[in-house]
């Protein structure tokens, strides 16, 4: 019978990782369901233990209970971009990516044709030189107030996560889904937390072997402004506060 550590920190990787035990099966290869596993009655092979590193990072050491590391990190995690698009003179392209490809891209991040869908240009501007830049269409409300849905973010690619900046902004593409969110690594922790600027929005945990590629945001092209300050709006509140308060007097 496999000890009660093991079977614990067995469930609770299923569990975190929101599967049911027939689910959670058919990933690993066993089969029908990991029910008898979760209740001691079968060992974990090898194949599983295996497949648990494989496919979700997790520490063989750690499952037995000989290691506080949960998880490995790989060495071959890359999240440099996976296609390069040039133009006819071989200058790098600026991809632009809108929200409804943003839900294809991390699927077909390395498939060459795929890009060819997206407009590209190259923008003379200094800043804009001597590295990889992408845009991405921002989508929902989570980044307010910084960012608007609607607005595009252009955004230089990033070589290491190591090189992540708490204070920044990033495009995140990980294994299903394309973010834009703060990234802070908790002390003494192996996952990541995305952060998000508004706070109705909770932050997302997640490893570092789900990042596909990172985006560090460098501007944004913003649209409809117009000339009106943060002064002309408090003067235009205070005018109806007081035209509120002689109709009530009235």
């Amino acid at each position: 019978m496999e000890n009660e550590l093991t079977i614990k920190r067995f469930i609770d990787i299923r569990r975190g990782l929101g599967y049911t035990q027939a689910e959670f099966a058919a990933l690993l290869g066993v089969s029908s369901t990991t029910a008898d596993i979760e209740r001691g009655r079968t060992k974990l092979s090898g194949k599983v233990v295996s497949e648990l590193l494989k496919q979700f990072k997790i520490n063989p050491l750690w499952l037995f209970g000989e290691s506080e590391q949960q998880y490995l990190e790989s060495s071959n995690t890359s999240v440099i971009p996976k296609v390069v698009t040039v133009d006819s003179s071989d200058n790098e392209n600026m991809v632009l990516v809108n929200a409804k490809a943003a839900a294809g891209y991390p699927q077909n991040i390395q498939d060459t044709t795929w890009y060819r869908q997206l407009p590209a240009f190259d923008l003379p501007i200094p800043e804009f030189r001597n590295a990889t830049y992408r845009g991405f269409q921002v989508e929902g409300d989570s980044m307010l107030p910084n960012l608007k849905p609607g607005e595009w973010v252009l955004a230089k690619a990033v070589e290491d996560i190591k090189d992540v900046n708490p204070n920044k902004i990033y495009v995140v593409v990980l294994q299903d889904s394309v973010m834009v969110k703060k990234i802070e690594r908790p002390p003494n922790a192996q996952q990541l937390m995305l952060i998000s600027l508004n706070e109705n929005y909770p932050p997302y945990q997640i490893e570092p072997y789900q990042i596909q590629e990172l985006w560090q945001v460098s501007s944004k092209i913003t649209f409809g402004v117009d000339a009106t300050t943060e002064n002309g709006l408090l003067r235009q509140l205070q005018e109806s506060m007081e035209d509120l308060k002689k109709q009530l007097k009235a």
